[in-house]
């Protein structure tokens, strides 16, 4: 069986894009969640945005129905510091957990406040991924959980999350200077 067979079309982006294998293992999008920059960029799986775009944290609405469902929200790097030899897989920029649905995170609690993109080498793939809380609030300690080397998977597995209830993903790289010189 292919990866390509087992894994619902609307996530088809996330296996092309390898999100599902490097961050996720695949899983079928339940819940709604939208990722809109200060620049009304909204995040739409493969999109390239520059990191002057990206570097206020985002707005993200999530979906659901019932204010008394808590999700948990992760944005990490997989290809930190560089796609060719991600040795720091997988950079952690953001986690929030307690986010009631159909709002967003600033109505949760930020256990690893927001670092903005700044790729140096190569192109660089961010990836939201939004996770139910099984069991109401989530107690998470953030000197438990580093930046550098986190890993999504574990951390859901430690946190009794379960399988992700949605994932997005935008591209970026070091976005060059001006050019030319001042005289």
């Amino acid at each position: 069986m292919t990866m390509r067979s087992i894994v619902p079309r609307e996530n088809e982006s996330l296996v092309v894009g390898g999100v599902i294998g490097d961050v996720l293992d695949p899983f079928t999008s339940s819940i709604s969640i939208r990722v809109t920059y200060s620049n009304h960029r909204e995040v739409i799986n493969g999109l390239e945005l520059k990191p002057s775009h990206v570097a206020s944290p985002p707005r993200v609405d999530v979906g659901g129905d019932d204010l008394r469902t808590f999700f948990t929200l992760i944005m990490v790097d997989p290809d930190a510091p560089n796609p060719s030899n991600p040795s720091m897989r997988e950079y952690l920029h953001w986690l929030v957990t307690d986010i009631p649905a159909t709002t967003g995170p600033s109505f949760g609690r930020e256990i690893v406040s927001y670092e903005s993109p700044r790729p140096t080498v190569g192109i660089h793939r961010y990836v939201f991924v939004l996770f139910r809380q099984s069991e109401g609030r989530q107690m998470v300690d953030a000197a438990e959980w580093r930046r550098q080397n986190f890993n999504t998977r574990d951390f859901a597995m430690l946190s009794n999350l379960g399988p992700p209830v949605a994932a997005l993903f935008f591209n970026c790289q070091r976005q060059s200077g001006s050019g030319g010189r001042r005289i």
